[in-house]
């Protein structure tokens, strides 16, 4: 029998690990989410958030460690024994089924009474805002509106748990705008909890409340969107969150916290997992590309070798004399061939131990 909603407080996972022979897809994963919390899975291709959600939805088995609801062990329970809502990729309905039989396919296969399946159809269809294309068939629909049907076929059964695993990476860049705004509001009007598997950084920051990165299939950094963003653990996570720029540099201690040389020019910068100023030697340091701003007087200086115009502002991968390659988005028109100097602001530009690299 599915677990029951109300009986959700927490879903814990213990030091979950997931091998495939000598090949680890997973290694000791913990991670608690409480109710009515959502949760991203956050990494590059490979990294194992997809392996994560199909061992907490039960279609893998764990290699080892454990994973709760509440009391509950449910990592020795059948998939069908969670109760968890689970939305795919590729949508997964039956071409051949109205809206209607697809929503209620779950709730029809647990033999429920007849008007109850049409209440709750109904009720999830109100829900996604296809009421009045029950009577369609897959086919007959928009990508957006498909994945609305796959969303409403896993929350018509009342689960404690939406599991989504990458739901958007298939519709265009408009639809998928309004389908992230459509999968927030439908996770706020239910209040159950949602983890939600994506290698999409601005579709994580967006959604979630939290955010785990996996790389590798370990836990890199768990943490606020803002935590994310703002303050990544290590340079391979900056790097992963879009801070294009990782050089090593040299780092000596000032007053206001450390100096960085990059290229023969000086830059203020900010220590990561160390107190300021107590850093010096080689470190790896991070800017993202908006960051690194060009300036009449800054003193990084590099040759601009390509130049893309991106509508809002201009897009330059550049190359210093020491031949380490940066990158800058430029509000103001930049040539390939020419010579620009460069600064960013001391909270921008992170500071990372060599030993983290």
């Amino acid at each position: 029998m599915p677990l029951a909603p109300h009986s959700f407080r927490e879903l814990r996972l213990d030091r979950i690990t997931r091998a495939f022979g000598q090949t680890h897809a997973l290694r000791d994963v913990s991670l608690t989410v409480e109710r009515g919390e959502f949760v991203a899975l956050l990494g590059p291709s490979g990294c194992g958030k997809s392996t994560a959600l199909n061992c907490i939805a039960g279609l893998l088995q764990l290699s080892d460690g454990a994973i709760w609801l509440d009391s509950t062990r449910v990592d020795e329970l059948g998939p069908e024994e969670r109760g968890f809502g689970m939305v795919f990729q590729n949508y997964a309905l039956f071409p051949h089924m109205t809206v209607r039989r697809n929503v209620g396919f779950g709730l029809t296969t647990q033999r429920r009474p007849k008007a109850e399946i049409e209440k709750r159809v109904n009720e999830a269809l109100a829900v996604v805002q296809l009421a009045q294309h029950a009577d369609r068939l897959p086919g007959q629909l928009s990508g957006g509106q498909q994945q609305r049907v796959a969303i409403a076929r896993a929350i018509v059964v009342g689960p404690p748990l939406m599991l989504m695993d990458e739901p958007l990476s298939n519709l265009d860049a408009k639809l998928r705008l309004e389908m992230r705004a459509e999968v927030r509001r439908i996770h706020a009007m239910l209040g159950c909890s949602t983890v939600y598997v994506t290698h999409d950084q601005e579709e994580a920051l967006s959604l979630a409340d939290r955010i785990l990165v996996l790389i590798d299939g370990q836990t890199r950094q768990l943490g606020t969107p803002e935590d994310l963003y703002s303050r990544p653990a290590s340079p391979a996570v900056a790097e992963f969150m879009g801070y294009r720029n990782l050089v090593e540099a040299a780092a000596t201690p000032s007053d206001n916290g450390v100096l960085v040389d990059i290229a023969g020019g000086t830059v203020q910068g900010t220590v990561q997992g160390k107190p300021p100023g107590k850093i010096e030697g080689p470190v790896v340091i991070a800017i993202r590309p908006e960051d690194l701003v060009p300036t009449s007087d800054g003193p990084i200086i590099a040759t601009v070798e390509i130049a893309e115009y991106h509508g809002r502002d201009f897009y330059a991968v550049l190359r210093t004399s020491n031949g380490d390659a940066l990158y800058c988005r430029s509000p103001v028109r930049v040539n390939a061939g020419e010579t620009i100097r460069l600064t960013a602001r001391p909270d921008r530009v992170l500071v990372y131990p060599e030993h983290m690299a």
